[in-house]
């Protein structure tokens, strides 16, 4: 007699679909006509409610609570969404943009510093502070408070030994900076950038809650400068999410190859530390209880370690929904846990719904809670229920994320499955072992030193892996843009995800 197969529990899909809609509506419209576009959002989805209520008879009792939540749902994040985005952008800060004024910004400094036009030979690298005060330099007006804004500084180089160092401008260090104000196009968290005239001055170091985060991206860049080519550009980014030093050809070669993700601090770097924390303490005989308060203790020091930003936040949650989907072996437990992440960090900050990490982070958590449990159950009786986990994850994120990579960049890696699957081995020992060498680095230099050449050789094979693939036939075939092309990708992923549940279930 066949097993039951267990149901996908989707009722809260609609009350994330409606949030989703509803934060990328407030932050793509002009700031002039938020508040109208909420109004006129809260309006439909009443006036909807009663409609759909009316028309469903004698399932009403039924239909009723799902409509009311998605009610409620929407109503929350079009209010959180309107009243944030209206402060995000003060009035005066706006004025001076939009005039192309001289403003004094101070503040602490909120991401770290990101090189623009990729790779180590930027001339200038992009930080968002968030500023205590923006004021105008002409006549010291204070324009705004608390605001997010986009610093443009000169990229550090021997050839001008008084710029500042990008080390210097790590995250949580407190700045002051004079330049030009210009407005930022509509979408964006910070809506004002200011190119700085010269070096930003430095006023105050990281607070203690983000020395941790400097040290562990300063302990990383030493390490990785002792390694050869790819080896030393990846480890800092495998690690602590720093891509600053990958060059621009293997940067193309990793997203070609559908690697990309490996780079950057994803919810999968949760999802695979929490599961070999899983791992360790099962094979301890640990409860349960130990167990979960092991991976809420990874999860917590690699969000110290890494720094704690909101990329790094979102990645966490998403990080845990996909663990939890993943390792409980139960489909119908995923799907619900991700739509109410999704629903949190909406309400939280409106502008994840337009932001291309958030969407890939969701994608690949969907990929590890729908397509993840039936492959681990599959490979579960060939290496163990926990390997089985730590190796279907890339995977598995892989194909949730293929629809947003392809209406991202419409170009279709044919290798992209099969490079994950040769990688997939050694994402562990570089993540894991990378994190310890920068664990160690500040009090067991050699320690460290050994921990990092091991990473470093996983690192020059993932590279290897990209850079073979990438240059395959095939490696990018041009895609359907725009959304005709994404849905297409979202048949093409749905297709696979059944197949593989599927062939799981028989076997």
């Amino acid at each position: 007699m066949s097993a039951v197969r267990p149901r996908v529990d989707l009722r809260l899909l609609p009350s994330a679909a409606v949030a989703w809609g509803a934060g990328a509506c407030l932050v793509l419209v002009p700031l002039d006509a938020v508040r109208l576009v909420a109004a006129c959002g809260a309006a439909a989805l009443v006036l909807g409610a009663f409609v759909l209520v009316a028309c469903t008879g004698r399932a009403r009792s039924r239909v009723l609570p799902g409509v009311v939540l998605v009610v409620v749902v929407g109503l929350a994040v079009l209010g959180a969404g309107a009243s944030q985005r209206v402060a995000a952008a003060p009035a005066g800060v706006v004025r001076a943009a939009q005039a192309g004024e001289l403003v004094d910004v101070v503040g602490r400094v909120a991401t770290p510093p990101r090189p623009l036009g990729g790779g180590a030979g930027a001339r200038r690298v992009a930080v968002t502070v968030a500023a205590d005060a923006v004021r105008s330099a002409r006549t010291g007006e204070l324009l705004g408070v608390r605001v997010h804004v986009e610093v443009l500084v000169p990229a550090a180089s021997s050839a001008d030994p008084g710029e500042v160092a990008q080390p210097a401008l790590d995250a949580g260090v407190r700045i002051a900076v004079r330049g030009r104000a210009s407005v930022r196009p509509t979408g964006e968290r910070a809506a004002v950038a200011v190119a700085a005239r010269g070096a930003p001055r430095l006023l105050d170091g990281a607070p203690a809650g983000s020395a941790w985060s400097v040290a562990a991206r300063e302990h990383a860049r030493e390490l990785a400068a002792a390694l050869p080519g790819d080896a030393g550009a990846l480890l800092p980014g495998v690690t602590v999410g720093d891509t600053g030093a990958v060059p621009v050809d293997l940067r193309d070669a990793m997203r070609t190859s559908g690697l990309a993700h490996l780079t950057a601090v994803s919810g999968a770097h949760f999802a695979l530390l929490g599961a070999l924390a899983l791992a360790a303490t099962g094979a301890l005989g640990a409860p349960r209880v130990v167990r979960a308060a092991a991976v809420g203790l990874v999860g917590t020091a690699l969000v110290l370690v890494v720094g704690p930003e909101p990329s790094v936040v979102r990645a966490a949650v998403m990080g845990a929904v996909g663990l939890v989907g993943l390792l409980a072996g139960r489909r119908s437990l995923g799907p619900p846990a991700l739509c109410t992440a999704v629903l949190v960090l909406l309400v939280h900050d409106p502008w994840l719904a337009v932001a291309p990490g958030f969407v890939l982070s969701v994608g690949a958590t969907a990929g590890l809670v729908v397509v993840g449990p039936p492959l681990v159950a599959r490979w579960a009786p060939r290496c163990g229920h926990a390997t089985a986990g730590v190796l279907v994850a890339p995977v598995a994120a892989q194909l949730g994320c293929l629809p947003v990579v392809l209406a991202l960049w419409p170009s279709l890696g044919l290798w992209s499955v099969p490079a994950n699957l040769l990688a997939a081995p050694v994402v562990a020992p570089a993540t894991v072992l990378g994190l310890g060498a920068v664990a160690l680095a500040g009090w067991w230099p050699a320690g460290a030193g050994a921990l990092a050449a091991v990473a470093g050789a996983a690192c020059w094979w993932t590279g290897a892996v990209a850079r073979v693939c990438a240059g395959l036939p095939g490696a990018a075939v041009p895609w359907l843009p725009g959304p005709v092309g994404a849905g297409c990708a979202l048949l093409v992923a749905v297709a696979a995800a059944v197949l593989l549940a599927g062939r799981a279930q028989r076997g």
